[in-house]
């Protein structure tokens, strides 16, 4: 199978967001463009996310982004959150439960690996602090986090 290709229909900035995007993430990089219609705005430009497949349309202005379609990042430290929700949300919005939009209108949740394992604790009691506790957030807080969890 070849493989699955995140394709992000843009008005007219991909290639922006492309340059934006692999400067963020490592091990990332541009890897081509198509020409369109106007000289100076590419068609497509390919590009990868941490060696994840993704292609920019410039296909104007008859679509945007919204919510029903994120993409998480999953932190290990604060610093890593830290990291990503501001450079994300400069320039774009945040929103609740590690859910933001970049200045492209893309939507990401900036997660710590830690949350899934808490809310699927086998103490029913801590998933519900854990959720409790994250729910009000805007960006993540690993140690609100794992003091809900460890909260009797």
């Amino acid at each position: 199978m070849q493989d699955i290709v995140n394709c992000l229909w843009f008005e007219d900035r991909g290639l922006e967001a492309a340059h934006f995007y692999t400067d963020l993430f490592p091990n990332s990089r541009l890897l081509g463009q198509s020409p369109g219609p106007d000289p100076d705005v590419p068609m497509t430009v390919s590009f990868e996310l941490d060696g994840r497949s993704f292609v920019a349309l410039n296909g104007g202005p008859m679509f945007t982004f919204n919510e029903a379609v994120s993409f998480q990042i999953m932190c290990d430290t604060q610093d890593e959150i830290d990291h990503y929700w501001d450079a994300l949300t400069a320039g774009g919005e945040e929103s609740r439960c590690g859910w933001l939009k970049d200045r492209f209108g893309v939507s990401w949740q900036v997660v710590p690996v830690r949350l899934p394992e808490l809310l699927s604790s086998e103490d029913p009691a801590v998933a519900q602090r854990v959720a409790e506790a994250f729910m009000p957030m805007n960006k993540l807080d690993i140690s609100v986090l794992e003091a809900a969890a460890a909260a009797q």
